[in-house]
């Protein structure tokens, strides 16, 4: 199973049902993508923790909500395991008009698509969200 789409479809399906927070297996490149998406202002917080008794760690994503409106309106999985999509930095885009984010896997880690077009990397597209 792909973590990195169940995160992201945990993260979609709990900001649907007006969730507070959401808990999912810990990995690195889970840890990256979530703390990209904090540091764009869309989640509140991202912490990694090892439950009591368990082997595993988990990660924690708290989410921010204007009223009762969530600030992470939809998140979008791009590249699938059966779909890999690479772009080079001159394909990149923004993302909603610059509201949005999209999280690239570069050969020097995961980035937004900005700080990738910045550093004239591209890579594989793992998401989009807005």
């Amino acid at each position: 199973m792909d973590r990195i789409s169940n995160m992201l479809t945990t993260i979609k399906n709990a900001i649907k049902a007006e969730k507070a927070y959401v808990e999912v297996i810990h990995s690195g490149h889970a840890e990256k993508i979530a703390k990209i998406i904090k540091a764009k202002g869309f989640i509140k917080d991202v912490k990694v923790f090892k439950p009591e008794g368990s082997h595993f760690k988990k990660l924690r994503i708290d989410f921010d909500y204007e009223g009762s409106t969530p600030i992470l309106d939809d998140i979008k999985i791009i590249s699938k395991p059966g779909r890999r999509i690479y772009k080079s930095a001159a394909e990149l885009k923004s993302v909603a008009a610059g509201y949005g984010v999209q999280v690239v896997s570069t050969s020097r880690g995961v980035m937004s698509s900005e700080e990738a077009k910045k550093k004239k990397l591209g890579g594989e597209v793992i998401c989009e969200v807005r």
